[in-house]
């Protein structure tokens, strides 16, 4: 088969690229990508360690004059999200990316193109290949299961590296040097469900929100974006004061840490009702669409009658935890930096909603540059849950990376930058969880920067990766890893 990217340059950063798009590799399902690793480093005859979480450590002694620098470690994930286009025909467990070119962007076929953070491992594994780039001793990291928890950090032994130099390449804009994120966790409400039998003087209806530009729930939920569950919760809200309704499905987003684009709730309410739902469908659309016309003006609630049969409803005490529980619980910007100008301090995302037989699960992305404001937004999520009879839990949770005031890294990026391009790189933080806030746990004299090239739309099927912009984090890259000595 042709390769796709075979004319971009830097070729061989492209060409791992490509190989790796061909890899499934969602988060979770890694044996694959990371056997793949091994394997790279095998054939190239480099010392490679793949522990019990699937992580891979790869090493490489540093090229003539430069044995005795200090080692990098360069460090990035092998997973990635797995989001879709509805109706798209694909299987992240088994289907390859299909990618192409438009103007100076990669993209996916109706599907995440896995830039965040493939391009990472493609940089690091052309490093590793090259017999003519200059660089001190390299500890390539790449890890596991960072899109749903961070697993494969939390889990790494900190005697398997012995680098205290590190660059992050996990960032998605080029021009920015992050030197700090955020800390936060993940958690689940869970709410019983009490079944009872539909009666035969209801029928059905399926509510649906789409439209929806989603986005990373830490890089994007400054924007302002809707967040679909939250608007299912207000539908249902909205509905619920003006008729009897029941629930009998619901479900939204698909993963904690994405901004949720569609979800959807199934109905009943009593025959010849059907115009009061029409209007009050249509009256709540106008407002939302009015409301969100500068972020997501294509926000659509379709409304359809079921056709199929429904013998099984949720009790009206049920519905109404599930949607008080949608009402409640904290979702989007809470708090803004003081600080830091422009930065989001804290905020919540809630971006799962499924059901099983038994039980509604609703489960949400808390994000702080601040410890004390993590846990007030999971008390607030705690106690809605609670109030709405459901069982809360936490998990995942992630410490931050905070500000290094004198950083050797931070300043050879900024002086290199400052060189080829005769400005100067914006020194940021960012309200997202990267694994540098665990590493800095780990190795608390760790010197760690992030960086990246130019990425678009993470997370969802709009998801792009400039060309131009990673030739120029390449060569950025390079020239910094040239001038460690």
């Amino acid at each position: 088969m042709e390769r796709i990217l075979k004319k971009l340059d830097p070729e061989r950063v492209f060409y791992y690229f490509e190989e790796i798009t061909k890899i499934p590799r969602c988060s979770g399902e890694e044996k694959k990508i990371s056997d793949y690793l091994v394997d790279f480093a095998k054939k190239n005859k480099l010392e490679v360690i793949q522990d019990e979480a699937l992580n891979v450590i790869i090493k490489k002694k540093g090229t003539l004059g430069y044995e005795n620098s200090p080692v990098v470690v360069l460090q990035g994930h092998m997973d990635m999200v797995g989001e879709k286009n509805e109706g798209a025909d694909h299987d992240f467990s088994k289907d390859s990316i299909e990618i192409f070119i438009e103007g100076d962007f990669i993209k996916a076929k109706e599907t995440t193109l896995g830039a965040d953070d493939g391009i990472a491992v493609a940089m690091s594994l052309a490093i590793l290949e090259s017999k003519d780039i200059p660089h001190p001793p390299l500890e390539v990291l790449i890890t596991t299961n960072e899109e749903t928890g961070m697993n494969g950090a939390m889990s790494l032994n900190p005697e398997f590296i012995r680098g205290r130099i590190l660059i992050n390449l996990d960032s998605e804009e080029e021009g920015i040097l992050l030197v700090s994120c955020a800390g936060g966790e993940r958690n689940k409400v869970t709410i019983p469900i009490i079944w009872e039998e539909n009666k035969k003087e209801m029928e059905g209806y399926i509510i649906k929100t789409e439209g929806l530009l989603g986005g990373h729930s830490g890089a994007e939920i400054n924007k302002g974006r809707g967040n679909s569950n939250k608007i299912l919760g207000r539908i249902l809200n909205s509905i619920n004061e003006k008729l009897r309704i029941n629930l009998y499905r619901i479900s939204g987003g698909a993963k904690t840490n994405a901004i949720p684009r569609t979800a959807e709730a199934g109905i009943v309410i009593e025959k010849g009702k059907a115009g009061i739902l029409k209007k009050e469908i249509s009256v709540i659309e106008d407002e939302l669409k009015n409301e969100l016309r500068c972020t997501d003006k294509n926000i659509k609630i379709t409304l359809n009658l079921d056709t199929e049969e429904i013998n099984k409803i949720y009790s009206k005490s049920t519905s109404d935890n599930i949607i008080n529980f949608l009402m409640l619980t904290p979702n989007g910007v809470k708090t803004m930096s003081g600080e830091i100008l422009g930065l989001v301090e804290s905020s919540s995302n809630i971006g799962i909603v499924h059901s099983t037989e038994k039980e509604v699960i609703f489960e949400s992305s808390i994000r702080s540059s601040k410890k004390s404001l993590q846990k007030y937004i999971s008390r607030i999520t705690k106690i809605a849950g609670e109030v709405s009879g459901g069982r809360w839990e936490s998990y995942s949770s992630y410490p931050a990376w905070e500000y290094n005031p004198n950083s050797y890294i931070r300043d050879l990026f900024k002086n290199t930058y400052k060189d080829i391009y005769g400005k100067d790189i914006k020194i940021e933080a960012i309200h997202a969880g990267l694994e540098c806030g665990l590493f800095k746990e780990k190795f608390e004299d760790m010197d760690m920067v992030s960086l990246g090239p130019d990425m678009v739309g993470v997370h969802t099927p709009e998801e792009r990766l400039s060309i131009s912009s990673t030739k120029r984090t390449w060569e950025l890259l390079t020239e910094v890893l040239k001038k460690i000595k």
